[in-house]
């Protein structure tokens, strides 16, 4: 209890830092460029129109509100995907503040997370944008959507937490962790429908992964007007606490040798 009031106490003590860390990442990321943070709205819009017309046509999909059910999906794993790959580098990449100012080593990670998540948020008015145009009505049920993005938010976090302590030490993450985001992509039926891998038995792939569970569900409250899946909000929110626990414990145990790494 005493250890848990003193990260507490830690935490609002330098959470002015966090609030700098955070401003500073997204100052970076929109630096010496033209379209700063517009971007962030082209980009999904972008990429939907290019993924609605290929594979739309390969999937044989004529429901205008195609669009809406893949940038639903590429939306928030582009934030998993955006979150862990920049927060996986959070220490090692300020090695340089870490051997000179005592900092807590997690709010590094912490602001990587939270900037990418800000980043996500203001990428959700070309959805909203989108949904109006292609007439998708929201229902009550929309009040639930901020139950997925807090799940994933969690996910995201205590798998950043491991993926950069792993990094201080294994440099190769980086490289391995391309491979991986990239195979979980595949796995989160992000531009194609999920019947026909239920149909050919391999609907498994589906019910193991935390982050297609957030993505159905946020489809089913902001595309389709249902409730949430329970099944899928307890199961992604156990396995993100499960990972967040991990990712606590393992980066508190390391932290100290980091500097011996860096």
């Amino acid at each position: 209890m005493n250890a848990f009031k003193t990260s507490i106490a830690n935490f609002r003590k330098y959470q002015f830092l966090l609030y700098e860390l955070v401003k500073k990442n997204i100052k970076l990321k929109y630096r010496r460029s033209y379209l700063g943070i517009l971007w962030t709205l082209l980009e999904p819009l972008l990429v939907m129109i290019v993924l609605s017309v290929v594979f739309g046509v390969f999937f044989g999909r004529d429901d205008k509100q195609w669009p809406v059910y893949i940038l639903t999906g590429r939306l928030l794993f582009s934030f998993f995907s955006s979150g862990t790959k920049s927060a996986l580098r959070s220490v090692s990449g300020n090695a340089s503040m870490i051997k000179k100012v005592y900092v807590p080593k997690y709010m590094y990670v912490l602001a990587n997370i939270i900037s990418n998540f800000v980043t996500f948020l203001l990428s959700l008015i070309v959805l909203v944008v989108v949904a109006a145009v292609l007439d998708v009505r929201p229902t009550i049920y929309l009040l639930e959507a901020i139950v997925p993005l807090i799940i994933i938010f969690i996910i995201t976090s205590g798998a950043s937490l491991i993926l950069a302590t792993l990094n201080v030490f294994f440099r190769d993450i980086d490289y391995i962790w391309q491979v991986g985001s990239m195979l979980i992509s595949y796995t989160c039926a992000i531009f194609y429908p999920v019947e026909r891998l239920y149909k050919n038995g391999y609907g498994f792939v589906f019910d193991l992964n935390p982050i297609y569970m957030c993505i159905a569900n946020f489809r089913n409250t902001v595309l389709y007007g249902k409730p949430l899946n329970m099944q899928y909000t307890l199961v992604s929110l156990g396995l993100g606490i499960f990972l967040m626990l991990i990712g606590i414990l393992l980066f508190y145990k390391k932290q100290d040798k980091f500097i011996l790494y860096l």
